[in-house]
């Protein structure tokens, strides 16, 4: 198992310059990754995590950082490749990206569609599109969503064959998505800390990908949840339901910013 935080960066967590120092904390005090989530219409703000990854890229050295989940079709296939591709050399190849089909209301108020056909229809061609554009290949594609003549985005991202992708999501659909990818990611537990997605469900879903999987490759399984200092009970259930990633939570209503700062403090729960 590994173990990182999860940052929910709204509110008094939208300044990238307490994510950073939280990130700095976080990885001298032992966790390993950073998962930061991707929302633009939250009333009481939200920070780019773009922006926010660029600066923990460059004040961290092994912490690895993941944006998730981001909802491919709200960008550009070419233009997200190469914010991609420079926060990996950045980072020097620490960078996951985590991806699915957001939710209606980062898309309405901007006029776009919010339907989840062709939002899913977007995200398959998208992804496709992307991992091409991260090869560093020439490329040449026409699809329904998405063209591209004969181009190449360089430099690409040091990490081969390229960065790995997490699908978010709970529905049939969306582990299947993931049985096509590198790792499935998601949250067990609500705004108030109560567990929404138990072990024993995990455990059902993740037999599900693994009949998906054409490919006997390493995949991992990413959760979230709440735990005290050195309190492993619970990741071991979720490890032994097939989780690879523990991401302990940080967010607004969990506590005050010096009791969260605390619990960063205070390690991963092994």
């Amino acid at each position: 198992m590994h173990y990182g935080i999860e940052i929910v960066p709204f509110g008094n967590f939208s300044d990238p310059r307490q994510i950073v120092q939280m990130a700095q904390s976080a990885e001298a005090s032992g966790w390993e990754g950073l998962w930061i989530w991707d929302h633009v219409v939250i009333p009481y703000g939200a920070a780019d995590p773009w922006v926010t990854l660029a600066a923990v890229a460059a004040s961290t050295q092994t912490i690895k950082l993941c944006v998730g989940v981001s909802p491919l079709p709200r960008y550009r296939p070419h233009l997200l490749a190469r914010t991609l591709s420079g926060l990996d050399l950045l980072s020097q190849g620490r960078i996951t990206f985590a991806t699915g089909l957001g939710i209606a209301s980062d898309f309405i108020p901007f006029g776009e569609p919010a339907d989840a056909r062709t939002l899913a229809a977007e995200l398959d061609e998208g992804l496709e599109l992307l991992t091409g554009y991260l090869s560093g290949e020439e490329l040449t594609h026409q699809g329904k969503y998405y063209s591209a003549r004969a181009v190449r985005i360089i430099p690409g991202p040091p990490q081969k064959p390229r960065i790995p992708v997490w699908i978010g999501g709970a529905s049939n659909a969306a582990l299947r998505r993931a049985a096509r990818w590198d790792g499935w990611i998601i949250g067990t537990v609500d705004e108030n800390s109560r567990i929404t997605l138990p072990p024993q469900e995990i455990a059902r879903k993740a037999a599900y990908i693994r009949q998906q999987r054409l490919q006997l490759n390493s995949f991992d399984i990413a959760v979230d949840g709440v735990t005290t200092a050195r309190e492993a009970g619970l990741v071991r259930e979720y490890q032994d339901a097939g989780a690879t990633w523990w991401f302990e939570i940080i967010h607004g209503l969990r506590g005050t910013p010096d009791e969260l700062a605390r619990r960063i403090l205070a390690g991963p729960p092994v």
